[in-house]
């Protein structure tokens, strides 16, 4: 049984300099991989501090060294593909090649609310995610180039002098209905999965789901005559998921079944001390986790 990696959520909701620190702290703790949520705001976390992704990502690119970094998930809610291309070839510039950009449809929340847009169905939001994913393909890999769809367009972008990573950044794709899942298949270094979208799950009810879409992923590949083995494969463990981290050996447990399942990488939250309701795992896990992660 191969084991997973394991990356961590930090949530954007620290002051500078206490957030570099968590990061910093994230990298010397070994974690494969740590990410951030990019929203402008986010559950009953809205009216407190809750910074940038982006900005953010750079302060921490620049200070640290090893960590993979990346967002998880930047939607098109409220970004269009040539700022953000931008944006994302120049965070693989100063992380000198540790950037992954998470990409997903984003919800009907307030995010999607926030610049006045109408409310999209959720067939809408499909086919704007798969050609918002298109055009973020595309203007990463070419940098001078333009795109006309649907929903975006761009003119003549430049993202020049292009990522650092070859032929584009990763893209760490979130997906569990079909529709997303052929964007997966299509654009994904990574698919990534939080597990049943219609919310709170019991164990079984929950590794059932993550394992029916890992099931419609390699056929998503195999339509398209891609190897459903060429495409890395995530879990995001939400902070309502709390069955898997009430003890060392549920988390084990976890891990161990995942691996079965054939994913890769384990995505944990870090703890939020003192939070009710979004509290993530118990500290007291965590470290533990944290203690058996290889030294970075």
């Amino acid at each position: 049984m191969r084991a997973v990696r394991v990356g961590v959520v930090i949530l954007p909701e620290l002051r500078w300099p206490a957030a570099l620190a968590r990061w910093q702290e994230a990298e010397a703790c070994g974690f494969s991989h740590a990410w951030i949520y990019d929203h402008l705001s986010w559950r009953s976390l809205r009216d407190g501090p809750w910074l940038g992704a982006l900005p953010l990502l750079g302060a921490v690119a620049a200070t640290t060294s090893r960590l993979r970094l990346g967002t998880l998930v930047t939607s098109p809610n409220f970004r269009h593909p040539a700022p953000l291309a931008k944006e994302v070839m120049t965070l693989d510039e100063i992380s000198g090649g540790r950037f992954d950009l998470g990409i997903g449809a984003g919800g009907p929340g307030y995010d999607a609310q926030v610049l006045g847009w109408p409310t999209l169905t959720l067939a809408e939001r499909a086919s704007r995610f798969a050609e918002f994913t298109d055009a973020m393909d595309l203007l990463l890999r070419v940098p001078k180039e333009s795109f006309t769809g649907r929903f975006y367009t761009a003119v003549d972008s430049r993202t020049l002098p292009g990522c650092v990573q070859q032929p584009r950044v990763p893209f760490t794709v979130a997906a569990a209905g079909p529709k997303a899942l052929d964007v997966a298949a299509r654009h994904g270094q990574t698919w990534v999965t939080s597990g049943p979208v219609t919310g709170p799950a019991s164990r079984e009810e929950w590794l059932s789901s993550v394992g029916s879409q890992a099931g419609q992923l390699d056929g998503a590949c195999q339509r398209i005559g891609r190897g459903p083995g060429t495409i890395r494969r995530a879990v995001l463990v939400g902070l309502d998921v709390e069955w898997a981290t009430e003890s060392v050996a549920a988390w084990d447990d976890l891990c161990g079944k995942l691996s079965e399942l054939g994913f890769d990488d384990v995505v944990i939250h870090w703890p939020r001390d003192g939070s009710a309701g979004l509290g993530g795992p118990p500290r007291k896990v965590f470290d533990k986790i944290v203690s058996r992660l290889p030294e970075a």
